[in-house]
């Protein structure tokens, strides 16, 4: 039963949020840490996100599931490697091909709305991603404009790679702004563990059927590439975004280093988390990093915060507060 007279408990007081004391993001997200539920969660968030970054021990890791390049989160990821606060991005391939369409036809995607005729979508060749519209003939000239780099990388069409290696030569071939080109430059691997799941491999199919392209893809090499790079490092921490393969790929790590026998401390030390998933349906992506720990994948003293919220909206919130406590802006 709760005490109510003890310390333990009653040691800090909520700070009702002053508006008038708010002259930036950052000073928004320290306010909000003497605050309650997921508001006070976002302020903690930078906190940990600032840990994380300003240590260059500490290597980052991004995982970034759900749609976020179509919905306009694309640019903080460029942002984020070109300042090079994180090493290492883990995303769907529907990110990845998003952020190809985006950079190949200057913004293909469109502000639309959930509340529309998706038979006459269909029919005038409109893809919806909820309220984001993104029309067939942008994906046409993505896909040409990676098959003329397939051709200028793979002459003999024999392609012995892995999607890390792919993702590293298509963006050294690409000359415009991207996250797959920004990533090549500064030498962060892009991991897409389910890789034959996004209009990107389907682009790889066609190309196999109608040029002649044979491509094998050692899937299981860039996980032993992303275990060598977490292996070396002194301090982990992730920065996950949604949940879904990306998350769960990037965590599994832990348990694989030490069933090989190949690391002496256990789990990351550092997460912020933004989802929308619940623990209580013992689905993955509601995982907590709480659970994780017991198999590993964090360290007992790992520091971290999960905030339930839109990625959207507090994905933007927490990066500029971020950007401007590094003064990067």
């Amino acid at each position: 039963m709760l005490n109510h007279n003890s310390k333990n408990y009653l040691d800090k007081k909520i700070v009702p949020f002053n508006i008038k004391s708010v002259k930036n993001v950052e000073d928004l997200l320290v306010n909000l840490q003497n605050c309650g539920f997921q508001g006070k969660n976002l302020g903690i968030g930078l906190e940990i996100l600032y840990k994380m970054v300003s240590n260059k021990d500490i290597l980052t890791v991004l995982t970034l599931s759900g749609a976020m390049v179509p919905a306009g989160m694309g640019d903080i990821i460029c942002s984020l490697m070109e300042n090079k606060l994180i090493d290492v991005l883990i995303t769907t391939g529907a990110n990845i091909i998003h952020d190809l369409v985006d950079v190949f036809s200057n913004i293909g995607h469109f502000i639309g709305s959930s509340n529309i005729d998706d038979n006459e979508l269909f029919n005038k060749r409109i893809n919806r991603i909820y309220d984001v519209f993104l029309p067939e003939d942008k994906y046409t000239i993505a896909e040409n404009e990676i098959l003329k780099r397939i051709h200028t990388l793979y002459p003999n069409k024999n392609i012995k790679t892995t999607p890390s290696e792919l993702f590293k030569l298509l963006g050294d071939k690409i000359e415009n702004r991207c996250i797959v080109s920004i990533a090549a430059k500064n030498n962060i691997p892009i991991f897409v563990p389910a890789f034959s799941d996004s209009e990107f491999a389907l682009n790889l199919i066609k190309y196999s059927v109608r040029e002649g392209y044979d491509f094998q893809f050692d899937i299981l090499e860039d996980v032993k590439k992303y275990a060598e790079i977490i292996k070396k490092s002194k301090k982990n921490g992730t920065i996950i975004i949604g949940g879904g393969v990306p998350r769960n790929w990037a965590q599994q790590v832990f348990p694989l280093l030490d069933q090989i026998g190949e690391i002496k401390t256990m789990g990351f030390n550092y997460s912020v988390r933004i989802h929308t998933a619940t623990e209580y349906d013992g689905g993955l992506s509601g995982c907590t990093v709480s659970e994780s720990k017991s198999w590993g994948k964090y360290a007992l003293d790992s520091r971290f915060i999960s905030i339930w919220c839109d990625a959207t909206i507090a994905l933007p919130i927490l990066i500029t507060g971020l950007f401007q406590r590094l003064e990067l802006l």
